[in-house]
Order: C-alpha cells, then structure tokens, then sequence
C-alpha cells in the first residue's frame, strides 16, 4: 500500500468543490463591503484583507507553489509577514475593481490547476509558508485562510462566511497538520469537533489519513467547540484560555493531543498551534486549575 497524503488521497473532486466555494464565498463578501473599513486586524482595513489574497503582476503565490513542485519541492520557505507587508503596500492605491479582479485571479488561477494540472502534481511537495507539503494540501489550505479572513471581514461588516466554507476550513487545518505530522514521525492524531460534525486526521509511519466526523462521534484527542471559535482560536484571533475556561472550548484527552506538540517546536507559525499550546498550558503547573476544568474527557 502507498503512502497516505490526507486529503489529496480524497482526489481533486472533493478538493476542488471546498476551495472554489470558499473563494466564491469570500468573493461574496468582498463584493458587498466598504473596502476602507477598519477590520479586526491592526493597521488592516478590508482593502488589505483583499489585497493580499489577490493574484498580481508582483504576487502569483500558487503559480509560485506549481514551479515549486516541478522543481522538487526546493527552495527556501516564505516570510509570510514580509511577502503580506509588501503586497499590501505596493497596492494600497488600488481601486475597488482592480482588487475584486486580483481576486477572481486567483479564484480562477485555483480552478485552472484542479482542472488542467497533471494530477501527479498534487501529491509533490512543495515550499510552502509551513514548510514542505503536498501541492493539493497547499491548495486546499487556501479554504483554511478564506474562512479566517471571511470572518474578520465581519468586523467591517460582512455577513459571517457559509457554514460548509467553516467546514471546508477546519478540513483544510486539520490535513496540513496531519502532514505536518507525519513530517516529524509521530503517530498522533486529533479531532476538531463541532455541534455541526468535524474533521479529524491520523498520522503513522505510513503518512495520514483526514476523515469527517458526524456530530458527536468522536474519541480520543479532540478539540470541540464551535466552527468559527475553532478557527479563530486556531489562528491566534482570540486566546483559546477564556473559551476553554466558560468550557465555550472544551479540550478532549490532552495528553494525547501533545504527542502534537513538536509540531510547534517545528513550525512556531503553524495555524492551529495556540490549540496545542493550550493543551500544553492545560497539563503545566501553571494550567492545573484548567485542567480540572476541562476535565479528561
């Protein structure tokens, strides 16, 4: 048997319907907000969120992740900070239609390589802002960042993002950490359960495998909350702490979930990593009260 890559294992059908509606989604509610709100995000109006999403002359982050793969995954990993400082930058002047074009670029870039790439390409790694992964993990990772920023852009007055694009996202997080994962050989896994259902991945000597979980179906390491909590969490919007403390967030077998925890020795960006510091918190001295709190359940 070969090895399991998570969600590229799932093929391009499943893959390609979770990325174009989370694009067409946030293409939705970029389209009805006022671009020079102020959002959630320090120094960030709409504009920027927009912005740094787009595909432009300077900016072709997926044709950059293609090359990559055809290259054999060689070359040094992206300062996501300093690629998102510049782009915002060099295109602050930027009209409404030219950042809602740069957009539907890079929507219509996504559905070009799920159309027309070989699909051998989709289980070549390539360098991304996590390190090295499989294309069609990358690609898949853009639902994870167009769910997050479809909920900051409620705070200038977006109506919430879909709840299938919070799924897609949840998905999107849990397959990358499953390869990343599988990168550092442990053989781990976790939950992200919702009232709604959730994902989950399980990582061996063999690679991961990412599955759906029904509503209140889950066992061992999980974290359970709601969808948009879990991602903002997951992203460092909010601290997890609180939530977990009104049990908004409630952490399932924590001693499981940090066999995770070199991941974030590994890869201190990566999203989901204030999830696996909680946990780490949750068993430390310092987090003996939360601990009781959460219970071992």
């Amino acid at each position: 048997m070969g090895r399991h890559q998570g969600m590229a294992d799932a093929g391009r059908d499943q893959v390609s319907g979770m990325v174009l509606g989370a694009w067409d989604a946030f293409l939705d509610q970029v389209a009805a907000v006022d671009l020079e709100r102020s959002s959630r995000l320090p120094g960030w109006r709409a504009h920027e969120i927009a912005v740094h999403l787009g595909c432009w002359d300077d900016h072709t982050a997926l044709a950059d992740l293609i090359a990559s793969a055809r290259s054999g995954g060689a070359g040094p990993q992206p300062d996501v900070d300093a690629v998102n400082a510049r782009v915002t930058a060099a295109h602050r002047s930027a009209s409404r239609d030219e950042v809602l074009a740069a957009l539907r670029r890079n929507r219509d870039a996504t559905a070009r390589y799920l159309k027309e790439e070989p699909v051998e390409l989709d289980t070549t790694p390539t360098v991304s802002v996590v390190g090295r992964l499989p294309l069609l993990s990358v690609v898949l990772g853009q639902a994870y960042e167009l769910a997050v920023h479809g909920l900051d852009l409620v705070s200038c007055g977006a109506e919430p993002p879909p709840p299938e694009v919070l799924q897609s996202g949840l998905a999107a997080l849990v397959d990358v950490t499953g390869a990343l994962a599988a990168s550092c050989d442990i053989t781990g896994g976790v939950t992200l359960a919702t009232p709604e259902g959730g994902w989950a991945f399980a990582a061996d000597g063999a690679g991961w495998t990412v599955r759906g979980v029904p509503a209140g179906s889950f066992s061992g390491p999980a974290v359970e909350a709601s969808a948009p909590l879990l991602l903002e969490a997951a992203s460092g919007r909010i601290n997890p702490l609180p939530a977990a403390a009104t049990r908004r967030l409630r952490v399932h077998d924590v001693a499981g979930l940090l066999r995770l925890a070199p991941i974030v020795q590994k890869v201190p960006g990566i999203p989901g990593g204030p999830l696996l510091q909680l946990a780490a918190r949750t068993m430390g001295g310092a987090g003996g009260v939360l601990g009781r709190l959460f219970g071992r359940g």
